[in-house]
């Protein structure tokens, strides 16, 4: 049953070790060689937090305009929720169509399981994503407006973000092998995505400044992720229950068609590496 309605889900449960193994390696490979290891993945989103408080918080005085007593700490804060989430999305997608290119020894390996690399990457991302985001809770515990239990709409919020990402990285995992230039494509398209994602201001001012802009943007899955991620941890709004449910189904679709496209294009990985 699983197998026939998620049969990505089934896959990565088959090699769950393997998974496992391999997310490890990713891990341990991203800061291999630096004296601190892995306490740069503490230190570096820790300073990242430092520097958007102090830039956008400080010398630029941004604000959201959510809260009616808003802080130039709670709008840094903001920007480094969107920005933690932007750049789990920027560092799956800037790896992706690489992944299979660059471990063309497994490819020739018949009994390997090639969906592990691309879902190995994309939970070795996820593992810094969540060292950010325990900064960020640390932040608005002692520093912006404190949690309340609407935080724990959190982890339903991320669930489908991390499925989405998984989807598209076995997506374009697949495509980098036949076509070299996606690598370069997809650093046009984070880019595009980073400013039209709310990434640093509110939809609000979408919604309020170019409604037939909003029309078009309301259908961006990350900018929805952020926005209900705001509401819940940062701003403790009520978490709009049609954009978490068009985020589910847009990443279950995705995810399932990503695993499906992947797997036909699989046999003929081979023959082009």
């Amino acid at each position: 049953m699983l197998r026939r309605l998620a049969p990505f889900a089934a896959d990565l449960w088959t090699h769950r070790e393997l998974l496992w193994q391999f997310t490890l390696r990713n891990v341990e490979l991203r800061h291999k060689g630096s004296h601190l290891g892995l306490i740069w993945s503490f230190l570096s989103p820790l300073l990242m937090l430092a520097i958007y408080v102090l830039v956008f918080g400080y010398i630029f005085g941004g604000h959201f305009g959510v809260l009616p007593n808003e802080t130039r700490m709670d709008y840094g804060l903001g920007i480094f929720f969107g920005l933690t989430l932007f750049h789990f999305v920027a560092e799956v997608l800037g790896i992706s169509p690489s992944i299979i290119v660059g471990n063309p020894n497994f490819v020739k390996k018949v009994i390997f399981p090639l969906e592990i690399l691309p879902a190995s990457h994309v939970l070795g991302a996820v593992f810094h994503m969540l060292i950010s985001l325990a900064l960020l809770v640390v932040g608005i515990v002692t520093l912006g407006p404190g949690l309340t239990l609407n935080a724990l709409w959190l982890p339903v919020i991320l669930l489908p973000v991390i499925l989405l990402m998984l989807g598209l990285s076995w997506f374009f995992s697949a495509l980098g092998v036949f076509f070299r230039d996606v690598s370069q494509l997809m650093q046009f398209f984070t880019m595009a995505l980073m400013f039209s994602s709310a990434v640093f201001y509110p939809a609000a001012k979408i919604i309020a400044n170019s409604p037939a802009g909003w029309a078009i943007l309301r259908f961006n899955p990350i900018l929805l992720a952020i926005e209900l991620a705001r509401d819940a941890a940062l701003w403790s709004r009520p978490v709009n229950t049609h954009h978490l449910t068009y985020l589910y189904a847009v990443s279950f679709v995705a995810c399932y068609l990503g695993h499906l496209a992947f797997r036909k294009m699989k046999p003929a990985f081979a023959d082009v590496l």
